[in-house]
Formats: C-alpha cells, sequence, structure tokens
C-alpha cells in the first residue's frame, strides 16, 4: 500500500518538471556580403574582415557572458556579392543563452584592412576561442556609457583574452560599418519569433572615394544550452 502512495507523487514531480520553460539560445549567423562601392578605387578591391560578438544580460541588467566569432581577410572586388552563409567562404556562427527575462545585444563590425598580417593574427585568436563563453569584466564598469557595436566587440575581444594590441588595431579610419540588435527574452516569449533578420547599408567616404556595402544577418532563437561559462 505505501508504494501506491508515492507513485502520484513522483508523477506530479515528472509533469512538473516537464512543463518548466526551456533555455532558449541565440545564434548569430552573417548571411551575405554586397560590395555596392569600393573604398579603394585606386586598387579596384578592398580587404575586408568582420568581428562580431553575442553579449548576454541576466533580469538585473547585469553583463553574464560573451562569445565572439571572425570572419576574413578576403579580397572583394566592386559589384561582388559572398554568400557568408555557406560554402569555403562562410562565416561561422556564434550562439549564446538568453537568459530568462534578461536580453542579448548582437553586435557586428565591418573593417577595411590594412595590415594583412596584423588581421590574421587576429583573426586566428579569434578562432582559437570561437564559441568559448566568457564573462564581460570591462562592461560592467561602462553600465552609464552608451555602447557602440565597436565598442561591445572590442570588449568581447578582450574578455576572451585577445590581446588589447590587436584589438586596439580596429581603428576608426578602417571602420566601414557598423551594427547592433538587442532581442529580449520577454519579448522573444510573448512575440514567439524564432528569427530576426538584419539587413544593414554602410556607406562613407574616405578621402575623395565613396564606398557602400550591404550586409545581412540574422539571429535564430533555439531552444537548445551551450557549454558553461569559461572563468
Amino acid at each position: 500500500m505505501h508504494s501506491h502512495r508515492v507513485l502520484p507523487i513522483l508523477l506530479i514531480l515528472v509533469q512538473t518538471a516537464c512543463t518548466r520553460p526551456t533555455a532558449l539560445t541565440a545564434e548569430l549567423q552573417p548571411r551575405s556580403l554586397q560590395a555596392v562601392n569600393l573604398e579603394e578605387t585606386l586598387s579596384r578591391r578592398d580587404e575586408l574582415m568582420l568581428a562580431y560578438t553575442l553579449t548576454s544580460y541576466d533580469a538585473k541588467n547585469k553583463p553574464v557572458g560573451v562569445v565572439n566569432g571572425g570572419w576574413g581577410v578576403e579580397t572583394v572586388q566592386k559589384g561582388q556579392q559572398l554568400d557568408l552563409g555557406a560554402g569555403d567562404k562562410a562565416a561561422q556562427p556564434i550562439r549564446l543563452e538568453l537568459p530568462r527575462n534578461g536580453r542579448i545585444v548582437a553586435s557586428l563590425v565591418l573593417i577595411e584592412v590594412d595590415e594583412y598580417g596584423k588581421a590574421q593574427q587576429m583573426l586566428e585568436q579569434i578562432r582559437k576561442i570561437h564559441n568559448l563563453v566568457s564573462i564581460p569584466v570591462s562592461l560592467l564598469l561602462t553600465a552609464t556609457e552608451v555602447l557602440t557595436p565597436l565598442k561591445y566587440v572590442t570588449a568581447g575581444l578582450a574578455a576572451s583574452g585577445v590581446g588589447l594590441k590587436l584589438v586596439d588595431q580596429f581603428d576608426t579610419d578602417d571602420l566601414l560599418g557598423q551594427s547592433s540588435v538587442e532581442i529580449r527574452e520577454a519579448d522573444v516569449r510573448a512575440k514567439k519569433q524564432d528569427r530576426l533578420n538584419v539587413p544593414a547599408v554602410f556607406t562613407g567616404r574616405h578621402l575623395k572615394d565613396a564606398y557602400e556595402y550591404r550586409l545581412v544577418y540574422d539571429v535564430k532563437l533555439k531552444n537548445a544550452r551551450i557549454q558553461p561559462v569559461r572563468q
């Protein structure tokens, strides 16, 4: 008789566990890049790299995790369009858990490379820490500061151990464009959205040369967990 009393309690516990909300994971994937007009008109080609970051904040607006990714260095010509989601030149996605009642900021910068060797050195370091979750300590000190996409990326790289000398080479003169999008966990569940597609147009002028790049990236939301935070 005693075993019959325990069984319903066990069933209730199992049912309760199954109905708990599943943690969401955000995945950032660059999709395509089109060179409408180049910065370097004399050489008729630009050498480019992308750096991108996911930064998470908990319900108390405290930064709790960051992951980084990179792509390049690639040479592009005017009118060329690159598929960043597949093939030999694909950009690898990055993933980060979306905290309950928190938010994630997806940030991406497009850089025109002047020093090929340094850029490759940075990308090699980024690949080593690709998708490893770190704690963005430096962002704790900038809670009241307006953070640009470039600041998110450099803070994310620094948190992951990429040398400051390499991060410092992200000179604003070489910055072709930057983009960010914020995803709040409460909004995601309310709207039941599972994908956010972001088109970004980067235009500007360097000396007498005007440039235009069109980038598309997306953020997918999945019911999955990833590796624990690296201390």
